[in-house]
C-alpha cells in the first residue's frame, strides 16, 4: 500500500514539473511575440525578474496573484496562459491548425506565419490566387528565401524578371526592390523565409 501511495506521489509531481513546463513555455512564447524582455514584462507585472524567470523556466508554478497582471501586461485572457492543449503553439512549433495571418494589403495574397514568436527567421506560407501579386516592388532589411511548391510565379528582383514553376526557389538580398504575381490558372503557393523579424515586415509587403 505504501509503495503504491508513493509511486502516485510521484506521478503527480511529474504532472504538475511538467505542467509549470509547459505554461513556462507559453508565457515565454508570448513575451516575445509581444516584443517584452523579461525586465520590461516584470515590470509591468510588478514581480521579480528573477520570479518571472523561474516561472518561466518551469522551476515555480504560476500562482493565482501573478496569473493576472502578467496577462493584463501581455494583453491576453488569462485562460490563453493556462491552456493545457498539446496542440497548443510554443516557443519551439506552430501547428497547423493554429497559424497566423499575416495582414497584407496585396490583391490575391494572403500569407500565414510558420516560425514560432522570437525566431531569427521569419517562415510564411504565401498563396496567390490567379491574377494576384504585389501591388508594387518594396525592399527592407533583411534576405529571403523562396520555394514554390504550388503553380507558377513571376518575380522581379531588381529589375530582372523570372519565371518560377513548381520545385524552383530562389534567394536574394531583401534591400533589392522585388515583386512577385502569379500569371498562371491555379493557385501558387510559395514557402517564403526572410531573415527580417516578424516585427519588422511591413504590412503592404
Amino acid at each position: 500500500m505504501g509503495q503504491d501511495i508513493s509511486t502516485d506521489a510521484a506521478d503527480t509531481a511529474r504532472d504538475e514539473n511538467n505542467a509549470d513546463v509547459m505554461v513556462g513555455r507559453r508565457l515565454r512564447a508570448l513575451r516575445l511575440e509581444a516584443g517584452l524582455s523579461l525586465t520590461e514584462l516584470a515590470g509591468q507585472a510588478g514581480i521579480s525578474v528573477g520570479a518571472l524567470s523561474q516561472i518561466e523556466r518551469g522551476v515555480s508554478s504560476l500562482r493565482v496573484r501573478t496569473l493576472w497582471p502578467l496577462a493584463t501586461a501581455l494583453g491576453v485572457d488569462a485562460a490563453r496562459l493556462l491552456e493545457d492543449s498539446a496542440e497548443s503553439n510554443d516557443i519551439y512549433c506552430v501547428r497547423a491548425g493554429n497559424r497566423r495571418d499575416i495582414p497584407v494589403h496585396s490583391e490575391g495574397v494572403r500569407k500565414q506565419l510558420l516560425s514560432p514568436p522570437g525566431a531569427a527567421l521569419t517562415g510564411m506560407l504565401v498563396e496567390v490566387e490567379p491574377g494576384g501579386g504585389t501591388a508594387e516592388a518594396y525592399s527592407h532589411q533583411g534576405h529571403e528565401f523562396g520555394f514554390v511548391m504550388q503553380g507558377t510565379a513571376q518575380l522581379v528582383i531588381d529589375g530582372t524578371t523570372y519565371h518560377l514553376r513548381t520545385g524552383d526557389s530562389f534567394a536574394f538580398r531583401s534591400l533589392l526592390l522585388h515583386s512577385f504575381r502569379n500569371e498562371g490558372d491555379e493557385r501558387c503557393i510559395i514557402i517564403w523565409i526572410n531573415a527580417t523579424k516578424k516585427s519588422e515586415v511591413r504590412d503592404d509587403e
